[in-house]
């Protein structure tokens, strides 16, 4: 069901899905109907919503609200998305979902190496956009909630220090920062040293959800991962990549 078809809808499936959550989603998008009906759909799923019409405005209110989730345009005027996405990333860590009326692999791309999390088509079906909605703050509230122990969990490998109970990482006790998707590919194959991962064993466990398709999304995180650790991306020490298989991280690292 394409977005722009979807109004007749919202009447039949209103007050099915209120599940009482009280997270708060930014949408940035240039486009008022399209601002209106992503609205009207996470509402109807108990969300709170926040609206701007471009990334200026958008940045404007993540210094004066606290928001947990960003939907976020590429095409915009006075900011584009891409421009956006890389002045959140600057202070902020949310999960950041992106739109594009382009469906080319290099726009894709673009999209995650800036920092999103994940990315959709326009148009698209707002069940969709709704199901990632859910996948992206389940990972991130996972990965960001308080040990209920005293007992902190830490992967050292090499330089590099994970703790998974704060979801930190050091390399050479220098903090690097990671998105949510980012912290959640890099502990599965820490976690699991020697094992190789396909690219879509890897989407599936990190997102949550069938690989139906094969594209370009693991592996523009593990790129963005590599340039954030390896002192040289193009020979990593960490994350290897079997050819043919997918990747892994080895149980000893010279």
């Amino acid at each position: 069901m394409p977005i722009m078809n979807a109004l007749g809808a919202i009447a039949s499936v209103k007050g099915g899905w209120c599940t009482m959550t009280k997270e708060r989603i930014l949408i940035i998008d240039d486009e008022k109907d399209i601002r209106n009906l992503i609205s009207i759909y996470l509402k109807n799923e108990g969300y709170e919503t926040l609206s701007a019409e471009n990334g200026l405005e958008g940045l404007e209110l993540l210094k004066r609200e606290q928001v947990d989730l960003i939907i976020l345009d590429i095409m915009m005027p006075k900011m584009d998305g891409i421009e956006a996405c890389l002045k959140i990333r600057e202070n902020n860590n949310m999960p950041i979902i992106m739109l594009s009326a382009k469906s080319e692999d290099m726009d894709k791309i673009l999209g995650l190496t800036t920092g999103a999390d994940d990315y959709l088509t326009k148009p698209f079906n707002p069940l969709e956009l709704i199901a990632r909605v859910k996948s992206q703050l389940r990972r991130y509230y996972n990965l960001n909630s308080k040990p209920h122990s005293i007992d902190i969990g830490s992967i050292e490998i090499g330089d590099l220090a994970i703790n998974t109970s704060t979801h930190e990482i050091h390399l050479r006790d220098k903090e690097i920062k990671f998105t949510p998707t980012e912290f959640a590919i890099l502990e599965l194959l820490a976690k699991n040293p020697g094992v190789v991962f396909s690219i879509d064993k890897i989407y599936e466990t990190v997102w949550k959800e069938y690989a139906f398709v094969s594209d370009n999304t693991v592996m523009v995180h593990i790129r963005k991962i590599r340039e954030k650790i390896e002192d040289n991306p193009r020979k990593p020490r960490y994350i290897k990549t079997v050819w043919g298989v997918g990747y892994k991280i080895d149980k000893q690292i010279v």
